[in-house]
């Protein structure tokens, strides 16, 4: 205890973080009834409790303020983002599988049912379906089709590097970088604001997608700077193999790190819940990957 802090300060200090675990309580359990609900997307090894839980602790931190209900939906979307990630990094063997991933996601967004085989189409479509049930999504609706779109369109253009990088035509740091959108970080926020806003956060998206998508290149070098050895063993590319160099990254991370909180403290002004989301955001997952990461063992 510091000088300036009183007895009563930790202990209301504890008993905020213990509500917000209670959150993540919640919600962890509601994310392992929805794995349960879709056997067939979440039955490989990495979908373990440990990630459910660390989904539902990284929202409910983010978002201390939300209900359960609205943290339920942005826990799922969280979700859908790893489901998607492990369809085609892992179980694509082709740039067709890719193809029709992309082709059959895009389809359920735009209001198609998806077809018997497609377990991933099956989960997105609960997620759309409730995301059209909140006012305002018509206006909104827009803004996160072009978020999945460029979610998927980075994940396949990361699936050609894997094979370009294999024949020795890694791409280089700065259009891995550019290409962040991997992590479906941005798309998460974009469906959680358009769940959780108001008309005036509908209106202005873009300029928080432009705030989120500063986040979200952070997270990606504070993701790999965690992550080296696994992707290293799964074969998944990183900051730091195409640098050659971690210092050098954290160093990038941390100019970068100083920029979003110009960037955020700008953004308060004018939406001082979706700033502070963000920043706790930040922070919360900066901190978490400084000891562990999301994924179970492969």
């Amino acid at each position: 205890m510091t000088r300036t802090q009183r007895p009563g300060d930790e202990l209301d200090l504890a008993a905020e973080q213990g509500r917000i675990c209670a959150l993540a309580a919640k919600g962890q359990r509601d994310l392992q009834r929805a794995a349960a609900a879709h056997p067939d997307l979440f039955s490989a090894r990495p979908f373990d409790p440990a990630l459910f839980s660390s989904i539902a602790l990284a929202m409910a931190f983010s978002a201390p303020t939300c209900t359960v209900d609205e943290l339920r939906f942005a826990n799922r979307a969280v979700l859908w983002g790893f489901a998607v990630d492990w369809q085609v990094d892992y179980l694509a063997k082709s740039r067709e599988d890719v193809d029709r991933v992309v082709a059959d996601t895009l389809a359920v967004v735009d209001g198609a049912a998806p077809g018997a085989e497609d377990a991933l189409g099956r989960f997105l479509a609960e997620l759309r379906d409730e995301l059209a049930r909140t006012p305002g999504y018509a206006r909104a609706r827009g803004v996160w089709r072009e978020e999945v779109a460029r979610t998927l369109a980075a994940m396949a253009r990361e699936w050609d590097w894997r094979e370009a990088t294999a024949g020795g035509r890694p791409p280089s740091y700065e259009e891995y970088l550019d290409n962040a959108d991997n992590l479906a970080c941005t798309v998460v926020n974009v469906a959680h604001w358009i769940r959780t806003g108001d008309a005036g956060v509908h209106d202005r998206l873009p300029e928080l997608v432009a705030a989120s998508d500063e986040v979200q290149r952070v997270l990606r070098l504070v993701n790999d700077l965690a992550t080296h050895d696994r992707d290293r063993e799964w074969g998944d590319l990183n900051a730091i193999t195409l640098v050659g160099d971690a210092d050098e990254v954290a160093r990038r991370a941390a100019a970068l790190t100083a920029r979003c909180r110009e960037t955020l403290a700008d953004l308060a002004g004018r939406f001082p819940r979706e700033a502070d989301y963000l920043t706790r955001q930040l922070g919360y997952t900066s901190g978490f990957y400084g000891s562990t990461d999301f994924w179970g063992a492969r």
